[in-house]
């Protein structure tokens, strides 16, 4: 492995774990960076939405401010860098509050990011969320848990 393959890694790692603690820390403009401008964010394997990142940004600043706590972890990360490309696989296990439920939540599963390096380094320009997962779902329905 050379150098260069190192360093991306890290820093797609470092892309992956900036992802995490924006959404935890709700800070929406380091969300934003993660991603590229015209990045397409798809979140509905978890019954959520799916649409451009400003969009999905704005969705997700509403509906987080309702979450009292969150936390992410992103593990296994598996890069496939060709050049300026890299395709991404990392697991996540996420408990949480969620709103009006005393108990804790947890949900697991896949990102897959589609990332490019630009002048500040790797960007998603998409991300595809496998909800695998849920524990303790605010849906009633059956499918909801598994």
């Amino acid at each position: 492995m050379d150098t260069r393959r190192i360093s991306d890694e890290l820093e797609i790692q470092a892309l992956l774990h900036r992802y995490a603690r924006a959404v935890d820390t709700k800070d929406w403009e380091l969300y934003r960076s993660v991603f590229t401008d015209d990045a397409y964010i798809d979140y509905s394997s978890a019954g959520a939405m799916a649409g451009p990142r400003d969009e999905v940004t704005e969705l997700l600043s509403v509906g987080f401010a309702a979450i009292p706590m969150s936390m992410h972890y992103i593990t296994n990360i598996e890069t496939d860098i060709d050049g300026d490309n890299a395709d991404v696989r990392a697991m996540f296990y996420n408990p949480m509050q969620l709103p009006g439920m005393s108990e804790l939540s947890y949900c697991g599963g896949y990102y897959h990011h589609e990332l490019v390096r630009t002048p500040q380094g790797w960007r998603s320009r998409n991300l595809r969320e496998e909800n695998v997962w849920f524990i303790n779902s605010p849906r009633t329905d059956s499918a909801a848990t598994s």
